[in-house]
């Protein structure tokens, strides 16, 4: 699938950038482990912290403080945020609880994704379980690859 991604952004002259929490930079090392992504990939931001989303991203505290960092809200202002600040068309952003811990309201294993481009942005929650640490973030990993595949799919080629 990582060929492929990389292949459809070449394909439609875009540049991919990633804002990563959660998996602290898994998406953006999955994409470039490959020969010839620099062609595609522009940056990717690991923002680990609210204060690393809002001073890197424009994630705004308001928005922190209503729906706090692991909610679709911050996956979208993350997701623009990534666009607003590089040379990026398409932009994918996920935050969550690998755990372990979690709470009754934001359990652990829950991921919300976020991938803003030409087509707008969309968002999604997904809850992967407790599977572990390790399981959850390379489930959202995959899972966010999955989406920038199909935001990828969605632009017409040149």
């Amino acid at each position: 699938m990582r060929s492929e991604i990389l292949e459809l952004a070449r394909a439609r002259g875009v540049i991919i950038a990633t804002a990563e929490s959660c998996t602290a930079g898994m998406v953006a090392a999955a994409l470039t482990d490959l020969a010839g992504s620099s062609a595609v990939f522009e940056r990717g931001f690991v923002t680990y912290s609210n204060a690393a989303k809002m001073e890197m991203l424009g994630v705004k505290p308001a928005t922190l403080d209503k729906h706090g960092a692991v909610s679709e809200e911050v996956a979208a202002q993350m997701a623009m945020g990534a666009l607003r600040v590089s040379a990026a068309q398409v932009a994918v952003s996920l935050t969550g609880i690998a755990g372990p811990g979690g709470s009754e309201h934001k359990p652990e294993g829950r991921v919300c994704f976020g991938v803003a481009g030409p087509l707008g942005c969309t968002i999604e929650t997904v809850d992967f379980g407790a599977l572990g640490r390790d399981a959850v973030r390379l489930a959202a990993r995959d899972h966010a690859l999955e989406l920038l595949r199909g935001a990828l799919l969605a632009l017409p080629p040149l």
